[in-house]
């Protein structure tokens, strides 16, 4: 591990001085869904499946952000990190790569394995999120359709495709093998159920409360995903409503 973040910190070095990148995005008002018809039917197998395993019941609470979540969903996210360093160099921004790369270091020691945040709370090294999909955006890639994937919800086919790389050349899955590549991987799998937990409120105002919420969580998704890669951050006023369905009467 030591090797690999060594190697991060030369590359994100030498790349110091490359402009950054940015991709081209469609229009927010675009939407290409030509396989809208199967999409609908994927996005009714998650729908039932979330139902199954994590809908809230009558009188709980939808949302549920405890110590144990916030733990698990912290846990979880740390072990993204390295991929997420070794996208940001492949984009030619070594700032995130180097910034990633500490808050790893710092919250694997001092955080006792990602459980905690002292490198946000206490460092002032909030994370830098990416991943390849937004790697192939850099590179040129075009969006492509949209795509509502089995388990992973709403994706367009760069993102799609990028989701099967980053599992692929995950730097954490090719250093750990046996019992600790299986811990590894199990502890990822509770920190994206930990998260779905914490931030159930929004989720399922957009499955069980929308009108249509295939066209909701597609509108949503595409939505947050160019401003993401556009670099645009929003405010209290220019951010969307998670809980308005544009497709209400």
């Amino acid at each position: 591990m030591r090797r690999f973040f060594g190697f991060a910190l030369v590359v994100g070095l030498t790349l110091a001085g490359c402009g950054e990148h940015r991709p081209t995005v469609p229009q927010q008002d675009v939407i290409y869904d030509p396989y809208e018809a199967g999409n609908r039917q994927v996005h009714a197998f998650n729908k039932g499946l979330d139902r199954a395993l994590f809908k809230a019941r009558e009188g709980q609470p939808r949302s549920r952000d405890t110590l144990l979540t916030r733990s698990f969903s912290n846990a979880g996210g740390n072990l993204s990190l390295p991929g997420k360093v070794v996208n940001s160099l492949l984009q030619g921004r070594p700032e995130p790569a180097i910034k990633n790369t500490f808050r790893f270091v710092i919250n694997s020691t001092l955080g006792i394995g990602g459980i905690f945040d002292p490198a946000g709370s206490s460092f002032s090294l909030p994370e830098t999120d990416t991943d390849f999909g937004e790697t192939l955006a850099v590179w040129g890639a075009q969006e492509g359709a949209y795509m509502e994937l089995p388990f992973f919800g709403g994706s367009t086919e760069r993102d799609a495709l990028g989701s099967v790389v980053d599992i692929a050349l995950d730097p954490v899955g090719q250093v750990l093998e046996g019992a600790e590549a299986t811990g590894a991987m199990a502890l990822t799998l509770g920190g994206k159920v930990a998260k779905r937990k914490r931030f159930g409120e929004t989720v399922e105002s957009v499955y069980y409360d929308s009108a249509d919420s295939y066209a909701q969580e597609r509108l949503l998704y595409l939505q947050m995903r160019r401003h993401q890669l556009a670099g645009e951050e929003t405010n209290d006023e220019e951010a969307w409503d998670p809980y308005e369905d544009p497709y209400a009467e």
